[in-house]
């Protein structure tokens, strides 16, 4: 098969810097690029849920990485024996839990912009990665934008979300769900990774950095959460017997869930009320 040039074929193409052809081309290379992260850990169906739910957006994205932290090699030889998309990559190592796991999906992204969907977590919709790269797309200047989640309160499934308000940071999350978080990559950059001392609530110690990057709310249902993944049970299993420092004002409905199934599972709960962020959002220690 003869190889061709594609510079030719562009310059009979595009006669005039005004060329419909060169801006469809520059466009291209304009986009936004969003990666999704997934962490997981011996559950390999709510994994298998998530990544049908990344391959049936309408919009795929950059690139899907799965960061497997499994005792067992379940995850892996799926991903390894069945076909998968040309995003999907994968890293099936061992880890220091799930700030770590989170940091490592970080730091291999290459895309524009990072989206953390946890195993057994799905999009609420087939368009919510479109949806969210137009609106980076349109407003350049916004670094992170949040939106709702539908989850299951008393047994009721709802809607919940409201937007961030630094002024109310040392009340807690208040809603702020870490699963519809959609943050520039160069954020991380700025406001530091997820902490390894905060084996629980290390996404509102990560909210409290984030208060100066401009932000905006898209009124758009995310993520359908599910707060009994089997992820999250195992890890906490592995936490048993341990200690383990909830910081002040990280309350919410979503961790306060957790709590509940940790303490359960006989983690030793303890908060740290000097850990506070007051309404001019100064951390007090």
């Amino acid at each position: 098969m003869p190889c061709f040039c594609i510079i030719p074929i562009l310059q009979i193409y595009c006669k005039s810097p005004n060329s419909c052809y060169l801006k469809k081309w520059d466009y291209f290379y304009e986009m936004e690029q969003l990666s999704v992260i997934t962490i997981c850990f011996n559950n390999l169906s709510e994994v298998q849920a998530t990544c049908i739910s990344v391959d049936s957006q309408s919009q795929s994205p950059y690139e899907h990485w799965i960061i497997d932290g499994s005792t067992n090699s379940e995850i892996e030889e799926w991903l390894q024996k069945t076909s998968q998309p040309a995003y999907r990559k994968w890293i099936c190592e061992s880890d220091k839990g799930i700030s770590d796991a989170f940091n490592k999906g970080i730091q291999k992204a290459g895309g524009d912009i990072i989206h953390l969907l946890n195993a057994a977590d799905t999009y609420y919709s087939d368009d919510v990665i479109k949806k969210v790269l137009k609106y980076f797309q349109l407003n350049p200047k916004v670094q992170w934008l949040s939106g709702n989640i539908f989850m299951s309160r008393g047994g009721i499934w709802v809607t919940v979300g409201v937007p961030f308000d630094q002024n109310q940071l040392y009340k807690g999350m208040r809603s702020i769900s870490h699963p519809t978080w959609f943050l520039r990559k160069e954020v991380y950059e700025r406001v530091g990774h997820f902490s390894l001392d905060i084996k629980i609530a290390m996404d509102y110690d990560l909210l409290c950095r984030l208060y100066k990057e401009p932000y905006a709310y898209l009124n758009e249902t995310m993520v359908r959460f599910d707060d009994k993944g089997i992820s999250t049970t195992q890890y906490l299993k592995s936490l048993k017997d341990k200690e383990v420092t909830i910081v002040g004002g990280a309350d919410s409905e979503c961790l306060e869930d957790v709590v509940t199934t940790a303490e359960s599972l006989g983690v030793k709960i303890k908060r740290d009320y000097k850990y506070i962020y007051t309404a001019n959002s100064c951390p007090i220690k």
